[in-house]
């Protein structure tokens, strides 16, 4: 979660008549709990990131977790919008898995403040992985595509 995102958050905490939040994200999840400093009775803010069980740490059995890396070219998104894979509601996508692309050639759309922007491939290869579902939103430097 991004530190703009989390000082909004903390704002709109501290200035409701909320006493905890808790947000879930594929990140991860954050809780901002409102209390009071010692002594002062005065308002604190504190922040920490709020434990996620897992079925195997629920069951209490000891795990290594594994990362999974992609392997070939990541195209990531040049900006925060809403990703389509084609270029009208019902049309084909614009890039299928299995697809040879060119470098330059319109392989998403990215909606960002009513502006439909083509993203390109910054590579030539094959499309081996559509990262993102269509219609969804799409943070800056989030992988798109894998490409091969």
């Amino acid at each position: 979660m991004d530190l703009r995102k989390l000082k909004t958050l903390i704002d709109l905490v501290s200035e409701s008549n909320i006493s905890e939040l808790e947000i879930t994200e594929a990140e991860g999840k954050v809780r901002i709990v409102k209390a009071s400093a010692p002594g002062t009775g005065a308002p604190m803010m504190m922040m920490a990131p709020a434990p996620v069980a897992t079925p195997l740490q629920a069951a209490a059995v000891p795990f290594a977790p594994v990362e999974v890396q992609e392997t070939g070219h990541i195209v990531k998104s040049p900006m925060v919008g809403t990703f389509y894979r084609a270029s009208s509601p019902g049309s084909k996508p614009l890039a299928e898995v299995g697809q040879a692309v060119k470098e330059g050639e319109s392989i998403c759309i990215i909606e960002a403040m009513k502006i439909m922007n083509e993203i390109e491939a910054d590579k030539t290869g094959t499309i081996t992985r559509v990262m993102v579902e269509d219609g969804r939103a799409v943070e800056f430097g989030q992988a798109l595509f894998i490409i091969e």
